[in-house]
């Protein structure tokens, strides 16, 4: 059934935008671009009509136009080696015309793509529409949380992912862009350092990368739920922006439901609206979040996570607030394990949308 909740930001009738992003750049996994395709075949938008939405979706976002764009107007030696060349596991999303800078791999694609992305979402949540973000990489939350910024500046976002997402480019030890999104949102120093050399030209592919970010993401505006892989240099930089963030350790002390009202009263705290309207929300959702028995075709797992119900009422509580303004959900990846497990996923992935769009048990 569906809720009958009006929401506060929507415009009615009320629509959902579905934005299709088969992007996988910001890690080296293959099969995670599969991930939107995959929610949309088994039956997304007819699920959500069924819930009463509007739906508007155009087909998903293929992006080459960017790639021709870089790789057209790249000056690299496609013969030449890079940093990721030698290691095997970082093949098969190294490209020659988007070499790595420092230990960012693929920079000028992920920022491009992510910049493309928040146009999209902003245009969406301008109109009045819901924008629902199906990735591909979780490296994506920069384009929809900028997006959703641009529209509704005093948004809080609600992070529910095993991950922290905020390494910089002086903390990763990977350099793979998924673990550090929210870092760029914030602008935090380490990012600065990284492109201080960088040397920008005329071409797209000589253009600085992620320079197009503004700090939109203040520390006080989000909130983590599910953490349990955090790095230690991210442990760092959450303590000295005092970042809320609840951990699985917070969600077996307090229950899930008395963690998402900690969180909501927190966003809330000190916002003043005159019309007594709830502080918009931007839900991201990383399904590795949940335990890895509920959705396993991920590609982190980790061990310890959040249950299908637990998962779900986050999702369920956000709607019933009335304030969402954005939703993603992302890193569904079907490439990685057998038949069942992905089509368990990508259920998972569908019933999260779902909830966090109306439907009730009862």
């Amino acid at each position: 059934m569906s809720s009958e909740i009006t929401p506060q930001y929507l415009k009615a009738p009320r629509t959902a935008s579905i934005v299709g992003c088969p992007f996988s750049g910001g890690q080296p996994k293959l099969g995670v671009d599969k991930g939107p395709i995959h929610l949309v075949e088994a039956g997304l938008v007819n699920q959500l009509e069924e819930l009463g939405w509007n739906v508007k979706f155009d087909g998903h976002h293929q992006f080459e136009d960017i790639k021709y764009a870089l790789s057209s107007s790249s000056s690299i030696d496609p013969s030449a080696p890079t940093a990721s060349s030698a290691a095997n596991d970082d093949a098969s999303t190294s490209n020659h015309w988007d070499p790595p800078i420092g230990i960012l791999k693929n920079p000028r694609l992920v920022s491009r793509v992510c910049e493309e992305v928040a146009k999209v979402v902003s245009g969406h949540a301008k109109n009045g529409e819901l924008p629902v973000t199906l990735g591909g990489d979780h490296s994506l939350a920069m384009g929809t949380i900028s997006g959703t910024l641009d529209a509704h500046p005093e948004a809080g976002v609600i992070w529910v992912d095993a991950h922290a997402d905020i390494n910089t480019a002086a903390t990763t030890e990977s350099g793979n862009i998924h673990g550090m999104p929210v870092s760029f949102l914030m602008g935090l120093d380490g990012n600065h350092q990284a492109f201080a050399s960088f040397k920008p030209g005329p071409s797209p592919s000589s253009q600085t990368p992620f320079a197009w970010i503004k700090p939109v993401l203040k520390p006080s505006s989000i909130v983590y739920i599910g953490l349990r892989d955090v790095d230690a240099g991210e442990k760092k930089i959450l303590k000295e922006n005092k970042i809320k963030a609840f951990s699985m350790h917070d969600v077996d002390r307090y229950g899930i439901g008395r963690v998402v009202e900690m969180a909501l009263e927190y966003l809330n705290g000190g916002y003043a609206q005159g019309d007594s309207k709830p502080r918009p929300i931007h839900l991201s959702f990383d399904v590795d979040a949940l335990d890895p028995s509920v959705a396993p075709s991920t590609g982190t797992p980790v061990r310890g996570g959040l249950t299908f119900r637990e998962g779900h009422y986050i999702c369920e509580r956000i709607w019933e607030t009335g304030a969402l303004v954005g939703l993603d959900i992302m890193e569904v990846n079907p490439s990685l394990e057998d038949d069942v497990s992905v089509k368990q996923t990508v259920a998972v992935g569908c019933s999260l949308v779902r909830s966090a769009l109306g439907e009730t048990l009862l």
